[in-house]
């Protein structure tokens, strides 16, 4: 199932998946990271998902590439996703010209607006609302008081945590600060297949064409994406993050905890960007680097590692300041002589 190479006893029975601590003999459990190596000696589990490399004398383990992906593939065998029966709630609200497949699952009190398409093994939870002509994929998932406004596309398998809001008007105003004057914000927000939103994430439809999160892109909870952001597929993006309108974000980016976008840049792919970051400015593809402003990764080192010495660097100026002063007074008084 998961590709990997027994070593040890292929007739020890496995009845479950627990954390290496608390494993007993018919439990599976796994190691992803070098430092709970040790632990190996005092787990009692039955088996072990490793990496490959990784001995432990008298104990089972199962040699695999990536111990946590097949940890991941595993839990959802052992504890399957039960979303009740397929079928459509008579609590649910379907307005008239909505197309519904017979194979969704919509609970009480989920509102799916005139035109709006829901296609097969879709589950609506609870309070949530679908607006007029959006559209769901197969197999998506959108959890309890999910919102997705009028005309956006929400692709195959993504699942919308609760809270997540699809398509509300993009942050446009003219002369901000002064008349605030309202743009209309006409166009969509489109996401692609196999997307994650962390609960109470919202994506702002764009000014006029899409919001577009593309394929397999992962965004914790309390993200806020502004109109005409562009994210590409594989992207990863913690929680807290804010990104303004119109920036571009490639492919296989990684954007840690409370970072800060500005608007109308683009950031190239595989770009790694640390936590509590503020970006204002294009990065290209590749770099590493993070801070506030962001640097490039030697030179937020090289500032992070001043910071710690500014009270030392403080007081030594603030002792050759009055070194120049004595030196000033006694030249000036050389002078007067």
């Amino acid at each position: 199932m998961i590709g990997g190479a027994l070593i040890g006893d292929e007739k020890q029975i496995i009845s479950d998946i627990r954390p290496i601590d608390e494993a007993g003999e018919n439990d599976l459990t796994f190691i992803a990271n070098v430092k709970y190596l040790k632990r190996l000696e005092t787990t009692k589990a039955g088996a072990i998902l490793v990496s490959q490399g990784t001995v432990a004398p008298g104990k089972n383990l199962i040699v695999v590439a990536d111990p946590y992906a097949a940890f991941g593939k595993l839990l959802a065998v052992f504890y399957p996703a039960d979303h009740g029966p397929i079928g459509v709630s008579p609590d649910a609200y379907i307005e008239k010209d909505a197309c519904v497949s017979p194979e969704a699952t919509v609970m009480p009190r989920a509102f799916i607006s005139r035109g709006a398409r829901i296609e097969k093994g879709v589950v609506l939870y609870p309070g949530v609302f679908i607006g007029p002509n959006a559209c769901v994929g197969e197999g998506s998932i959108l959890y309890a008081n999910v919102s997705v406004y009028a005309n956006c596309i929400i692709g195959k398998r993504v699942i919308l945590h609760s809270g997540v809001v699809i398509g509300a008007d993009g942050f446009g105003f003219a002369a901000p600060g002064a008349g605030n004057t309202k743009i209309p914000q006409v166009g969509i927000v489109q996401i692609d297949d196999d997307v994650e939103l962390g609960a109470n994430t919202t994506v702002d439809r764009a000014t006029m064409g899409k919001t577009w999160i593309q394929r397999n892109v992962k965004i914790d909870n309390l993200v806020q994406v502004a109109h005409n952001v562009v994210i590409g597929e594989n992207s990863a993006i913690a929680a807290q993050t804010g990104i303004s309108g119109s920036t571009k974000i490639g492919k296989s980016v990684m954007i840690g905890g409370k970072v800060g976008i500005v608007g109308h840049i683009s950031i190239g792919d595989y770009v790694m960007i640390g936590a509590s970051s503020g970006v204002h400015r294009n990065i290209p593809d590749r770099q590493v680097g993070g801070g506030t402003p962001f640097l490039p990764y030697k030179d937020f080192l090289k500032v992070e590692s001043c910071k710690v010495k500014l009270p030392g660097m403080r007081a030594k100026l603030q002792q050759l300041i009055k070194q120049v002063d004595r030196l000033e007074t006694k030249i000036n008084k050389a002078g007067e002589d």
